[in-house]
């Protein structure tokens, strides 16, 4: 298991793989350099869980050219570590989500947010966490945060515009191992951003037919042995919000009493060729 910093995810994969004799070395990808020799077998799994996306693809993209099998694969990385990527894939697939913009220029995304309507909610292309998202309701808002996106650097110079979901105090994040639903909490906060790594609390959410309906289309779509898939409800319908190859999931075990990742290392392991 590839790592940056040990959080509390990657000692419950650890413990989980031990509960299940399942052999698992930690590795701290900083103490490593890569090249063309491979630094493990190619019988070996590979569960990356880096905390920059950046970095778990790049070695995920290294490893695979060495014929060694990583998971999540650099491709689901690729899709889930863009939004406008994401978007995509989704929108090919038919699969309900907010309305979304795209633009390159502070100029041509005032026009697509005039498009698509007020409030509406600018996102990096790249991020996590709920950072760096901005809840615009107004022009004026929209000139001062396209602004300063523009003067951040390349990173920020592609403008992800997506549509604000009256969700009331809550949403809905649901977790996806080996292509089968598993467990699915609702964040509830008193701010617009409900994740629980900014203070949202966590209750189970019971799966029904519609739901797993849902979330099996987005596996289908994007692939992938651990999925967290973010949703919203609005006029009856589920709208995938984001998806995420790497997500966080200690605070769902509790409400959920499911065993997340007990459920991640067995599908890892079962990746072995």
């Amino acid at each position: 298991m590839l790592f940056t910093r040990l959080r509390t995810e990657e000692k419950l994969l650890r413990e989980a793989a031990e509960k299940q004799n399942i052999p698992c070395e930690l590795m701290n990808v900083s103490d490593v350099w890569y090249g063309e020799k491979p630094f493990c077998g190619t019988d070996d799994v590979v569960l990356a869980r880096c905390v920059s996306h950046n970095q778990n693809e790049a070695v995920a993209q290294i490893l695979e050219s060495q014929g060694i099998t990583v998971v999540n694969s650099s491709s689901v990385m690729a899709v889930c570590g863009n939004k406008l990527s994401t978007s995509i894939a989704l929108a090919k697939a038919g699969i309900e989500q907010p309305r979304f913009r795209t633009a390159f220029t502070p100029e041509a995304a005032l026009e697509a947010l005039e498009d698509l309507g007020y409030p509406a909610v600018c996102k990096p292309v790249s991020g996590s966490w709920g950072r760096l998202l901005a809840k615009i309701n107004d022009r004026e808002a929209a000139e001062a945060v396209f602004e300063h996106k523009s003067m951040l650097g390349v990173m920020h110079n592609t403008f992800y515009i997506q549509e604000f979901i009256e969700k009331g105090d809550c949403d809905v994040r649901a977790f996806v191992v080996d292509g089968e639903p598993i467990c699915a909490i609702t964040r509830q906060s008193g701010h617009w951003i409900t994740n629980t790594a900014r203070g949202g609390s966590a209750s189970n959410l019971p799966l029904d037919k519609e739901i797993n309906s849902v979330l099996r289309s987005v596996h289908r779509v994007i692939g992938g042995e651990f999925l967290a898939v973010d949703l919203f409800r609005k006029d009856g319908k589920w709208l995938v919000n984001e998806v995420n190859d790497g997500g966080e999931f200690r605070n769902s075990i509790g409400p959920t009493a499911t065993d997340i990742p007990g459920a991640v290392v067995r599908a890892a392991w079962n990746r072995r060729h």
